[in-house]
């Protein structure tokens, strides 16, 4: 059993709630996902918290939720929703009480999982999903970097898996 949660942070599409769920069933661990709380707590699907009451809104949500999740948790696998990590104490806390582990996705792995979703507020405007997509990472991966762990997610889920027990290995036995 580890000491402390671990936390998948990375973009949409990167493959935070797919393989968070196989590790957690891997290694005997609790899965959240923040998103679907998020959506179980306001009866809405992400999109439509955005439309109805505004980003803003939902990144308070998103803070009360995880914090929540974070002070009561404990042996769980969290994925977090693309635009979590970037709030500042919510960064500070995962960095000091989780294990942190970004999932570094290409441009076009992220690309063709995102370009038919319906359902990514952030994504909405299919016109302009290359320039969207490319800011989006061009913001966020020097915030993501900040991880205790890496990942480049361009494997199988198996292989994931195994090289991030690995990884926590390393670290839960320093």
């Amino acid at each position: 059993m580890l000491k402390k949660n671990i936390v998948l942070i990375g973009i949409m599409g990167s493959g935070k709630s797919t393989l968070g769920k196989i590790l957690a069933k891997n290694l005997r661990m609790n899965f959240l996902d923040t998103d679907l709380l998020i959506e179980k707590e306001c009866k809405l699907k992400i999109k439509d918290i955005f439309q109805k009451y505004g980003e803003k809104y939902f990144r308070k949500k998103e803070e009360k939720i995880v914090n929540k999740i974070l002070s009561k948790e404990n042996n769980s696998i969290i994925a977090l929703g693309g635009g979590t990590f970037l709030n500042k104490n919510l960064q500070k806390k995962i960095l000091r009480e989780t294990i942190s582990i970004w999932l570094k996705a290409s441009f076009k792995i992220i690309y063709n999982r995102c370009k038919n979703s319906n359902h990514r507020p952030l994504l909405q405007n299919k016109n302009n999903l290359n320039t969207s997509l490319k800011k989006l990472i061009n913001d966020r991966y020097p915030i993501y970097r900040k991880a205790n762990i890496i990942i480049i997610a361009n494997k199988t889920p198996k292989i994931l898996c195994d090289n991030i027990k690995k990884k926590i290995n390393k670290i839960n036995n320093l």
